[in-house]
């Protein structure tokens, strides 16, 4: 990895933006001391604490700090610089389990039954530890290079000092589809069971490809959810049925256990238990990040150059599924999910410019910094206003790779943007010799990663 354009922050160099939120970014880094690759969640301090963040972002931490687990993101690090603190994540680079049920659809019921089994060894031990995720989906599970499934983003975990007196969590939260009834009913929940029946709506889907629960409307959503009205396919298995009946009981009091699952029929074919060493895991350290009058020696500071990112051979091929070059370079318009890639041999400064001249009209403020830019958009979508993420990376002498990333908004709104503004940058997206001839008819394309 070049150091040049790089952030260096302690013993790391950041490198791209992986993905971002209202309150953190996700960089990739390495350690320069053992060229190990890293992801580094970046949070703004002054944000934290404006917003009265601290208690969640605090309950993050611990919560990734406790779990050392083989199907749990490891939490390597905390540092903090004056601004901001830094969370030093283990890299994984297999991407998002949903976005492999996105590009292959459904999967074989053995190979569901397979990355069940490590998520519901991953909950079973988070819960062992007094921890509930309460926002389990195919998005927070990411695969890694050997195709072992790894849960993440703990942001609205529950530790159990946010258990009443009743013994139940009382906050609602969660992605609508894969919650569970009693957490909507807002009366209290028992987190663990919760946990499970997002556990049995990400295996429906695992299995179907499509969601058990969905609907364009809230309340019929909510409604469906409550009465757990859904129809498994005709390829499901009987037995496959009838435990995902058991999980999708929308009683919590009858709902089946971990402990039973673990002994059900369907779920032990071929099952594996963890094997891996428990570890003393000390939290002490976790309120020092958050001491505004902490001695100036334990602060990292940020070193910046300006200038485009020098992207590697390594980085570039870890912009891809699964280490696989090919995804990089293929053709896939009509799978654009959360951000879009194209190549370029214009300047830098052109590219930004390009980029500025087609998203103006369309109705976008521009802000650039150095070689990077947002967009965003003056109207409001159905999920607030869409917000894209630019950045221009050196892949080679004067070849250039532009990433556009959604930051915020609506994915099919983001899809449409890509659409407008794909003909206004023809000029200067870069295509091979073999490439162009294929292109006769179709138009100049961009390259999607999901």
């Amino acid at each position: 990895m070049s150091s040049r354009g790089r952030t260096r922050v302690g013993k790391y160099e950041l490198g791209r933006t992986l993905g971002e939120g209202t309150f953190a970014k996700v960089k990739f880094a390495r350690n320069v001391e053992n060229g190990e690759a890293v992801a580094i969640k970046i949070l703004d301090k002054e944000k934290i604490f404006k917003h009265k963040m601290i208690a969640q972002i605090k309950r993050e931490i611990s919560t990734m700090k406790l779990i050392r687990h083989p199907n749990v993101v490891r939490l390597y690090e905390v540092m903090a610089s004056k601004t901001k603190i830094y969370i030093v994540l283990e890299f994984v680079t297999g991407g998002e389990l949903f976005d492999k049920i996105a590009r292959k659809g459904r999967l074989k019921e053995d190979e569901a039954r397979k990355y069940f089994q490590q998520l519901i060894n991953a909950v079973d031990y988070c819960h062992s530890r007094g921890v509930f995720h309460r926002d389990l989906k195919p998005e927070n599970l990411l695969l890694d290079d050997n195709g072992v499934l790894k849960v993440t983003d703990f942001g609205l975990s529950a530790l159990p000092q946010q258990v009443r007196e009743d013994g139940l969590l009382h906050t609602t939260c969660g992605t609508p589809n894969y919650v569970a009834p009693e957490v909507i009913n807002d009366k209290g929940y028992d987190g663990a069971k919760a946990d499970l029946w997002s556990c049995g709506v990400i295996l429906f889907v695992l299995m179907a490809g499509y969601l058990p629960f969905e609907d364009s409307n809230l309340m019929s959503l909510y409604k469906k959810i409550f009465k757990a009205e859904y129809t498994c396919p005709p390829w499901f298995s009987s037995n496959a049925k009838k435990l995902i009946k058991k999980i999708l009981d929308p009683n919590p009091l009858t709902r089946i256990t971990i402990a039973e699952l673990i002994e059900n029929e369907w779920f032990k074919k071929g099952y594996q238990p963890p094997s891996f060493q428990q570890e003393e895991i000390n939290l002490d350290d976790v309120d020092a990040i958050f001491n505004e009058s902490g001695e100036s020696g334990n602060l990292v500071v940020e070193r910046r150059e300006e200038r485009p990112v020098i992207m590697n051979a390594f980085e570039l091929i870890s912009t891809s599924q699964g280490l696989n070059l090919s995804n990089l370079f293929e053709k896939q318009m009509g799978l654009v999910k959360r951000e879009t890639r194209f190549t370029s041999k214009r300047p830098a400064n052109e590219i930004l410019s390009k980029i500025e001249e087609a998203a103006t009209p369309l109705g976008f403020d521009v802000k650039k910094n150095n070689y990077k830019m947002k967009l965003h958009g003056a109207k409001t979508g159905r999920k607030g206003h869409l917000c894209i993420a630019t950045e221009v990376f050196e892949v080679a002498p004067s070849l250039y790779m532009v990433e556009l990333r959604k930051a915020g908004g609506d994915t099919l709104e983001f899809h449409k943007f890509y659409k407008n503004i794909s003909t206004g940058l023809e000029d200067i997206v870069w295509n091979s010799e073999e490439e162009e001839a294929k292109k006769t008819n179709s138009g100049t394309y961009m390259v999607t990663i999901t």
